[in-house]
């Protein structure tokens, strides 16, 4: 990226405890799986250093608690070169946590316990207005309150800041917080919640994208996966395709795609090669296992164009 883009991002932050096994248990079902590994997680967090390592001048705003996973987490989004002085400590709330299974396939099943993160605040946005105001992105997803988030977007809409959410995980949104939306990036699932349009084509994702407009947002991105992103603007509406990969864990997949597509809109770049651009970033993501460890750097992702 030539114009190095600010971007500011607000959302989780968790530890992530991963198990690797052959198929999902059925209820009440005990069964031997794999490989154990922790690793850093949480969608705001994950998002925060896919931007970084792919070029952005990036801060972070979240909450952790005053434990060990929360000491590692501030400390692994600070080696990313990320600004964390917005980052604040609960005192008496542990850090989030996700419990993930990984099946042979790649797919995951996530059981998030968020902790701090829910405890995020409307003063913990004060507090950080310069940080957000400065930015040129802000990037927020639904893994922090949603108070929260309606009262960051507002903020920065106001002081004419694009702000992009990624709503995930899906959760029903207060009509207030769609017209402080520069963008919208819903997966198929996020998307049938939200319109009531089940997403399985490119005319369904017209119809439903058609919906978010009447909202009053500009641009939707509905990810759809090995089918690629739907994109519907007045630039430009259509399919970007999906690069062929076979997956490993996808787990990051979405959060990476938001965090490249930040930086790459941040950097003026035209929408459609800044979805491409997004699309080849996690594409590589999910061929590696983890969450922040999956996540590619810039000259990855140069070198596969």
């Amino acid at each position: 990226m030539d114009n190095r883009s600010k971007i500011t991002v607000i959302g989780s932050s968790n530890t992530d405890m991963v198990v690797m096994t052959s198929h999902f248990p059925a209820p009440g079902e005990t069964i031997l799986g794999g490989e154990f590994l922790m690793n850093a997680g949480g969608k705001g967090a994950n998002q925060a250093v896919a931007a970084a390592r792919l070029g952005g001048d990036v801060t972070f705003i979240g909450k952790v608690g005053a434990d060990i996973f929360g000491i590692e987490a501030v400390n692994n989004i600070q080696k990313e070169g990320i600004d964390v002085s917005a980052v604040t400590k609960d005192e008496n709330t542990p850090s989030g946590v996700a419990q993930i299974i990984v099946d042979e396939k790649g797919e995951n099943c996530i059981v998030v316990a968020p902790g701090a993160n829910m405890n995020l605040n409307r003063a913990d946005i004060d507090n950080s207005l310069e940080q957000i105001l400065n930015a040129d992105i802000l990037l927020m997803q639904l893994e922090v309150p949603i108070d929260t988030v309606v009262y960051a977007a507002k903020k920065a809409h106001q002081a004419g800041v694009k702000v992009i959410l990624n709503p995930a995980p899906a959760a029903n949104l207060p009509d207030e917080l769609y017209e402080y939306l520069y963008m919208i990036t819903p997966n198929e699932s996020e998307t049938e919640l939200l319109t009531g349009i089940k997403v399985t084509d490119e005319a369904s994702a017209l119809e439903a994208a058609a919906i978010f407009k009447e909202r009053g947002i500009e641009i939707t991105i509905i990810t759809m996966g090995s089918k690629g992103a739907y994109v519907f603007s007045d630039e430009w509406k259509g399919t970007v395709p999906a690069f062929n990969v076979k997956p490993v864990d996808t787990t990051a997949a979405g959060d990476c795609f938001n965090g490249a597509l930040a930086v790459a809109l941040g950097s003026g770049i035209a929408l459609k090669k800044a979805v491409t651009f997004a699309n080849r970033a996690s594409s590589i993501a999910v061929t590696r296992a983890g969450a922040q460890a999956s996540l590619p750097f810039i000259e990855e992702v140069k070198e596969h164009n």
